[in-house]
């Protein structure tokens, strides 16, 4: 099977890549050639922004490929140009979209792939609810062989799922507090990127996939209070001292989080993977966040260059602290 990947070499997609090469695909992939992770040994790549609706098609030539992969595209036009290229050129062609689309706060759990797409917060989420529109519309008029795939918060050693990335680590371990948003208890999943390429791999080429939107994730549901503890603990934090803090207190403090907090973060989720499942069955998440939590401190002990305190964070911290501790 002839795969082609537009990016590669990020969080979810580098998993990805490692995983198809392993079980035989002919995977082909399309970036920059600026990665910041290395590609697997026998990928074949193609340098272009993929982003540039000329430099894809010069790039890719009159190649077909059994399924087409686009990791980066982010907006309406970006699908848009990703539908002129691969017209009639791929089998099935997959869209990565976010379950930060889902509306929050959600009024049923579990969150299922038929729970409405609604997200007046976060920019980012609702381009990729129109991304999804427009596909959907290209299916339904056109025969487009669109699959929409759904993660949640995938994350890998390099990424601290936590807003204040390494400062909150480095607070704990300075036995200074850590800002909680809400109460501390709103539920939260986090899949390891491996575990994401497990469910992703096998929907690849699978003809009763096309047309459908199918998410992603974990089993394990946490709360922030939980995620945070297992990131302390991996630190060598035996006992964090927390504060929570109104999350429409921290989005006025951060305006930079306060669309993906208010729009997503702050509402509890949990979701049904029934529809993965059916498709991939035996499919389970098997790396628990507190084995995850390990591996991110383990890396970022391993690369002191990474510990990057940021003094903006770092004083908010302090301030909301003083407030609300």
């Amino acid at each position: 099977m002839r795969v082609l990947f537009i990016g590669g070499t990020g969080t979810i997609s580098s998993a990805c890549a490692d995983l198809a090469v392993r079980r035989g695909i002919d995977l082909t992939v399309l970036n920059r050639g600026s990665g910041r992770r290395p590609l697997p040994e026998g990928v074949k790549t193609l340098t272009a922004d993929g982003r540039d609706p000329a430099a894809v098609r010069d790039a890719v030539g009159d190649e077909t490929f059994d399924v087409v992969v686009d990791f980066v595209a982010f907006t309406p036009e970006h699908v848009t140009a990703d539908v002129e290229q691969f017209r009639g050129c791929t089998g099935q062609f997959v869209f990565i979209s976010s379950a930060s689309a889902y509306a929050k706060p959600v009024e049923r759990l579990p969150i299922t792939e038929s729970t409405p797409l609604r997200n007046p917060f976060w920019r980012y989420s609702r381009d990729k609810i129109a991304c999804e529109d427009l596909l959907v519309r290209e299916r339904r008029e056109n025969g487009f062989p669109a699959v929409i795939v759904r993660p949640s918060h995938t994350y890998d050693r390099t990424m601290v799922p936590l807003d204040d990335g390494w400062t909150a680590i480095d607070r704990m371990r300075r036995g200074e507090p850590v800002v909680v948003h809400g109460d501390g208890t709103s539920t939260w999943v986090l899949t390891h990127h491996t575990d994401f390429a497990r469910g992703f791999v096998p929907l690849l080429g699978e003809p009763a996939v096309t047309g459908e939107a199918v998410h992603i994730t974990s089993d394990e549901v946490l709360t922030w209070d939980g995620i945070a503890r297992r990131l302390a603990s991996a630190a060598g934090v035996s006992d964090p001292r927390i504060v929570h803090v109104p999350s429409d207190v921290i989005a006025r403090e951060a305006p930079d989080r306060g669309p993906g907090l208010l729009g997503d973060k702050a509402h509890s989720v949990v979701f049904d993977n029934t529809t993965l499942k059916r498709f991939v069955p035996g499919f389970a998440a098997t790396t628990s966040f507190a084995q995850g939590a390990r591996e991110i401190v383990a890396h970022y002990d391993a690369h002191p260059d990474l510990q990057v305190v940021d003094p903006d964070v770092d004083a908010r911290q302090d301030r909301l602290v003083e407030r609300f501790g």
